[in-house]
């Protein structure tokens, strides 16, 4: 079953995301890789706090004809399937997901790229959610802030590899 979304749906999406992926960069921090690669992933997990308060306070400017289901649903069974779609998709860890993913790094190098290939992940999603979603207008244009502050991470991590 496809549900068509709306952007207050995306950011509920968005908000599980940046949760799972601020777990994701706290547990990679605390690798014995160099100081400057620790220090990274400390930022990238702050960032995704931060990026989780702008989007709670984009959710909030979503305008009500854009915020609503879109779908009948009783038993309010879409925010499962929202949660179920983030954790399916990008950054998908439990805390023994994590811990297994995790375990079998060793090079900081391996770590950035896996951290590189959520963010790819994160940004296709998102842009995907964006042409899915109803509301075109300023719906589209909260969406494509959400896919911009997830670029910024990609830069830095895709920087820090080249170097």
């Amino acid at each position: 079953m496809i549900f068509p979304f709306n952007a207050g749906e995306v950011f509920k999406i968005a908000l599980r995301l940046e949760e799972n992926g601020g777990r994701f960069y706290e547990a990679a921090a605390s690798k014995p890789f160099p100081a400057e690669i620790q220090e990274l992933f400390k930022r990238l997990a702050a960032e995704e706090k931060a990026h989780k308060s702008i989007f709670t306070h984009l959710l909030k400017k979503v305008p009500p004809t854009a915020a609503g289901g879109t779908v009948w649903d009783p038993d309010n069974e879409l925010d499962q399937y929202l949660k179920l779609m983030a954790d399916q998709h990008v950054f998908n860890q439990a805390p023994a997901d994590l811990d297994r993913l995790l375990s079998g790094l060793t090079d900081y190098q391996e770590a950035i790229k896996l951290a590189i290939g959520f963010e790819k992940d994160s940004i296709v999603f998102f842009l995907e959610l964006m042409l899915a979603a109803d509301g075109f207008g300023e719906s589209r244009e909260q969406i494509q802030k959400l896919v911009d502050e997830e670029r910024k991470h990609l830069r830095k991590l895709t920087s820090l590899l080249v170097k």
